[in-house]
C-alpha cells in the first residue's frame, strides 16, 4: 500500500494542478494614450512578471531594411534618459530578477521576471523603455556586432542553420514572410541612425504596445504604478501595416539548397497555409502532432523505426498571424536512401490520412498530448504573462488563454482529414532538396 500512495499523490497533485491552470483570470482594459494593459493576480509565489509585447516584427520592415525588429530586441537594452549604457542587466540581477526578450515575424516581447516587492521597479524599467530609450551610433555600433555573431552561431555556422531562409523565400513570392526574422547583415550595416530611431518611434508606442503584468500583486497598488509610470507617455502616430496577399502555390516549385555545415541531404516539403487565427490552423497543428511528434507518430514509427529509411523526420505547422506555412523534412539514413525515396513514403502516408480517418484510439491520444500542452504552457507565471499579451496581440481574443484548448476539442477526425486534402497536396507546395556543399565550386542557392 505504501507505494501507492506516491503516485496516488501525484495523480491529486496533477489533477489540482489541471483544473488551476485551465482557468486564468484577468483583468484588462486601455489607457488613455492606447496602451493595452492585463492584469493576472496570484499569490501562488512572491514573484511577479512585467512583459511589454509590441506588435512589431520582421513582417513590418521596409523592404531593404530587414532585421530590424530583431535588432531592436538587443538594441532596446543598451539604456534609456535614466539607466546608464550597460546598466540594465545588472539592475535586474542586482534585484534578484531576470530579464529576456524575443521576436519573431510578428511581434517583439521584453519581460522581467522579479520578487514582488520589485514590481515597481520592473513597471519602471518598461516605462523607460517605452518612453526613453537612448538610441545613438555606439549602440547600434555594439549590437551590430552582437546580432553579427549571433547570426554566424545560430545560423551560419549551424548544420541545417538555413533551412527556414530557404523555405520562406520560396514559398513567399510577395509577403514579407519571405524575409528571415534575423534579417541581412548588409540591410543593417547599410541604416543610418535616423533610420533606427524612426523605427523606435513608429512601433515603439503605447498604442501598439500591451502590457502585462501576472504574479503576486493587489490591482487596486498595481493600476496606480502602471498610471505613475506609463499614463503621460505620448500616444504614437496610428500604423499603416502592409496588406500584402501572397498568392496561393498552384504548381509545384522544386529549390535546391546547398550547405557547408552537413554531411547528409535532407528533403522538405513546404506548404502554405492560413493564418494562425484560422481553424484549419488548429486542425493542421494536430495533424502534424499525429504524423512526427514521438516515436509512436506515423511518421517516425514508419521511417525511422520500422523501415530504418530516414535518420530523422518531422512535420509542423508554423502557424502566423497572416500566414502559416506547414513544414515535412525527412533525412535519409545512409547514402543508399534517395530523397525522392523518402519524398514518396512521406507523400504515401499524407495520402492515407487524406483518404482516411484516423483511428479513434489515435485521436484521443492528440487530445490527450493538446490538453498537456495546454496545462504545461500556463504553469508558471513567465508563461501565463507571454500567452495573455500573444493572444491579444495576435490573436485579439486574450480569452484565448482559457478556451483556446475548447477549439482543438471541437477540431473532429473528419476535420483533419478534410484539412489534408485541402492543403497538403503536392501542386501546392516547395519540395527542397537541402544538400551537402562539396566545395567552393558548388553553386549555392542562398
Amino acid at each position: 500500500m505504501k507505494l501507492l500512495k506516491i503516485p496516488l499523490l501525484i495523480l491529486f497533485l496533477t489533477q489540482i494542478q489541471i483544473s488551476m491552470a485551465q482557468k486564468i483570470a484577468y483583468e484588462e482594459y486601455d489607457l488613455p494614450n492606447g496602451l493595452h494593459v492585463i492584469l493576472h493576480e496570484d499569490h501562488t509565489a512572491p514573484v511577479v512578471t512585467v512583459g511589454v509585447m509590441y506588435h512589431v516584427g520582421a513582417k513590418d520592415e521596409d523592404p531593404g531594411r530587414t532585421g530590424f525588429a530583431h535588432f531592436f530586441e538587443h538594441l532596446l537594452f543598451e539604456g534609456t534618459k535614466n539607466i546608464p549604457r550597460g546598466k540594465w542587466m545588472e539592475i535586474v540581477s542586482s534585484h534578484g530578477g531576470q530579464n529576456n526578450a524575443n521576436t519573431t515575424d510578428d511581434r517583439t516581447y521584453y519581460y522581467e521576471v522579479f520578487p514582488s516587492n520589485n514590481l515597481a521597479l520592473g513597471l519602471w524599467m518598461e516605462a523607460e523603455r517605452m518612453r526613453h530609450a537612448v538610441i545613438n551610433q555606439v549602440g547600434v555600433d555594439t549590437q551590430n556586432e552582437v546580432v553579427k555573431e549571433e547570426k554566424r552561431l545560430r545560423y551560419d555556422n549551424q548544420p541545417y542553420g538555413h533551412f527556414m531562409e530557404a523555405i520562406k523565400k520560396n514559398v513567399f513570392t510577395k509577403h514579407p514572410y519571405r524575409h528571415t526574422t534575423i534579417g541581412k547583415m548588409a540591410d543593417l550595416d547599410a541604416a543610418k541612425l535616423d533610420e533606427f530611431r524612426a523605427f523606435y518611434k513608429k512601433f515603439y508606442i503605447p498604442n501598439n504596445a500591451t502590457l502585462v503584468v501576472a504574479g503576486d500583486i493587489n490591482k487596486a497598488e498595481t493600476k496606480k504604478l502602471i498610471d505613475k509610470y506609463f499614463t503621460t507617455i505620448p500616444k504614437g502616430a496610428p500604423i499603416n501595416r502592409h496588406q500584402i496577399i501572397e498568392p496561393p502555390i498552384t504548381q509545384e516549385r522544386h529549390a535546391v539548397y546547398y550547405d557547408k555545415n552537413i554531411q547528409k541531404p535532407a528533403i522538405m516539403q513546404a506548404y502554405l497555409t492560413p493564418s494562425m487565427k484560422a481553424r484549419d490552423a488548429y486542425a493542421l497543428d494536430m495533424l502534424s502532432t499525429y504524423l512526427s511528434s514521438g516515436k509512436s507518430s506515423v511518421l517516425y514509427k514508419k521511417l525511422v523505426d520500422q523501415e530504418k529509411k530516414a535518420l530523422m523526420v518531422g512535420a509542423f505547422n508554423l502557424s502566423q498571424e497572416d500566414y502559416g506555412t506547414y513544414i515535412i523534412f525527412a533525412i535519409p539514413m545512409n547514402d543508399k536512401i534517395s530523397l525522392d525515396t523518402l519524398t514518396k513514403e512521406i507523400d504515401a502516408e499524407i495520402a492515407k490520412v487524406q483518404t482516411n480517418l484516423i483511428s479513434e484510439k489515435d485521436y484521443q491520444k492528440l487530445l490527450n498530448k493538446f490538453e498537456n500542452n495546454f496545462v504545461n504552457a500556463n504553469t508558471s507565471m513567465k508563461g501565463i504573462a507571454n500567452n495573455l499579451a500573444r493572444y491579444h496581440v495576435l490573436y485579439g481574443n486574450t480569452d484565448l488563454i482559457n478556451k483556446e484548448l475548447d477549439i482543438y476539442k471541437s477540431i473532429t477526425r473528419e476535420d483533419l482529414r478534410r484539412v489534408a486534402q485541402k492543403y497538403l497536396n503536392k501542386n501546392q507546395r516547395v519540395l527542397l532538396e537541402y544538400l551537402p556543399k562539396k566545395n567552393d565550386s558548388t553553386k549555392s542557392k542562398k
